[in-house]
């Protein structure tokens, strides 16, 4: 048998390969440089459209968002009649307890009575003094338009964080339950202001609870229940009515004014700081709660120290146009010796 070494294999390949490219019908495979030939004529073409999506170009100055709104300006009230500037102080002071002495202690001196609603509470819940609250003296005077109590406190800071507001108590008929409650709200400025300052009115008589002194807690009521005057809101046909400033003497951390019309020439008048509860519709605090609820700020009382009710300062009731009554008013100041 011939056989074929691996030289006549080469040449046999390459003999086949040069006859299959000579056959008719057979394409030549392009080489990758050649650019594909033209699609048959008799084959159908389909053309293709490309989707375009549409967007809308929003310009960019138009798409920025649009600058806040400024809140509107309040509507400045406009006041016909100011309190004076020169004001004295009245002739009667009324003096109350300090605790500035008994502060390092966390104690109050003395001055606590709920029996009389006489309250010495200078004191944060947990016995911290606050001398902003701690009311000194306060005194009455008085021109032809305006009564002027002014309330003379050991701090020197009305405008104080944690919020104080100061109030002046009426008591029109003598009583002991107070009618009316100018109560100023900060922050306090040294010019007079209106924006700041509330009258409320005790409409069914239960800011004295079902007595004029004594704690009758725990008894619902709602205190002060409706505001007359309040020029934020535009409560009042007065404008004028109510004013507060500060630092206005040395008798005078705080002092508010109010018209003489409105008071009347015969009163019983009493001063408050409030750095607490703050909730003129829950006075009298004594009556709101039991004196275990309240807590004390004297160390030798059972209820001792602070608890529900503290923040708070007031002062006994003097007479405007009262006379030859001795004290007999409950809730005023009882004749000194």
């Amino acid at each position: 048998m011939k056989t074929f070494n691996h030289k006549s294999i080469f040449a046999l390949g390459v003999i086949l390969i040069m006859l299959a490219c000579s056959f008719p019908g057979v394409a030549s495979v392009p080489a990758p440089t050649e650019q594909l030939a033209e699609p048959a004529t008799d084959v159908p073409v389909i053309p293709i459209t490309p989707t375009i999506l549409h967007v809308d170009v929003v310009p960019t100055e138009t798409a920025l968002p649009s600058p806040t709104t400024e809140p509107p300006t309040p509507t400045k009230i406009p006041h016909s009649l100011v309190p004076s500037t020169d004001v004295k102080n009245g002739k009667k002071i009324v003096n109350d307890v300090p605790s500035v002495d008994t502060a390092p202690e966390n104690r109050a001196p003395y001055g606590e009575s709920y029996k009389y609603n006489w309250f010495e509470r200078p004191f944060l819940k947990d016995m911290t003094y606050v001398p902003d609250l701690d009311i000194v003296s306060y005194n009455l005077f008085y021109d032809e338009r305006f009564f002027y109590v002014s309330i003379e406190l050991i701090g020197k800071d009305p405008n104080n964080k944690i919020g104080i507001n100061y109030g002046v108590e009426l008591d029109t008929n003598a009583d002991g339950f107070g009618d009316y409650i100018i109560i100023a709200h900060p922050p306090y400025d040294v010019n007079w202001t209106a924006e700041n300052v509330q009258i409320a009115q005790d409409t069914n008589l239960d800011t004295g609870g079902l007595s004029a002194e004594r704690s009758d807690a725990p008894l619902p009521g709602d205190g002060y229940d409706k505001v007359i005057f309040d020029t934020t809101a535009g409560i009042g046909n007065d404008f004028d009515l109510a004013w507060v400033r500060i630092y206005a003497g040395q008798k005078a951390t705080v002092q508010i004014a109010f018209k003489r019309s409105f008071a009347g020439e015969r009163f019983l008048y009493g001063v408050i700081a409030d750095g607490g509860i703050k909730d003129i519709g829950a006075m009298d605090y004594v009556d709101r709660y039991t004196e275990e609820e309240a807590g004390s700020s004297v160390k030798n009382n059972p209820y001792y120290p602070l608890k529900a009710f503290y923040g708070f300062d007031n002062v006994c009731r003097e007479a405007f146009g009262i006379t030859n009554t001795a004290g007999q008013e409950p809730q005023r100041c009882k004749p000194t010796k």
